[in-house]
């Protein structure tokens, strides 16, 4: 079980190889990929988004199970941010893939280590 980081969904969407073996083999096991609602709202911001671009974020999204952010996720979320000095985004993420009880795949290695109970894939 994966919960797909705002770059990682960046990375698959663009061809990266390693994202793309990760998610075909998540499919292949049928191991669910989850995505958080901030994340879809980080995806889609962007001004300069070709319609090809979204096109392929959507197609993608449509195979993730998004997870709505709720009074207990948010309340989680806002507990991780303050303790782990994440940004509102990041902590929402984090606190996604601890709901999930899934693994964060992501490329912000960085950030996202300084919650110890949080799984990591770096890609």
């Amino acid at each position: 079980m994966y919960t797909l980081d705002t770059n990682a969904i960046l990375y698959y969407v663009a061809g990266d190889q390693s994202v793309r073996e990760l998610v075909d083999e998540a499919l292949l096991a049928n191991a669910p990929l989850y995505v958080s609602a901030i994340t879809v709202a980080e995806l889609l911001i962007f001004p300069k988004l070709s319609p090809e671009e979204e096109g392929g974020i959507r197609k993608f999204l449509s195979i993730c199970s998004i997870i709505l952010l709720d009074f207990s996720l948010a309340d989680r979320a806002g507990s991780i941010g303050r303790e782990y000095h994440l940004e509102l985004a990041d902590s929402i993420i984090a606190a996604t893939a601890l709901f999930t009880g899934s693994t964060l795949v992501t490329r912000n290695m960085r950030d996202f280590r300084r919650v110890p109970s949080l799984a990591l894939q770096g890609i």
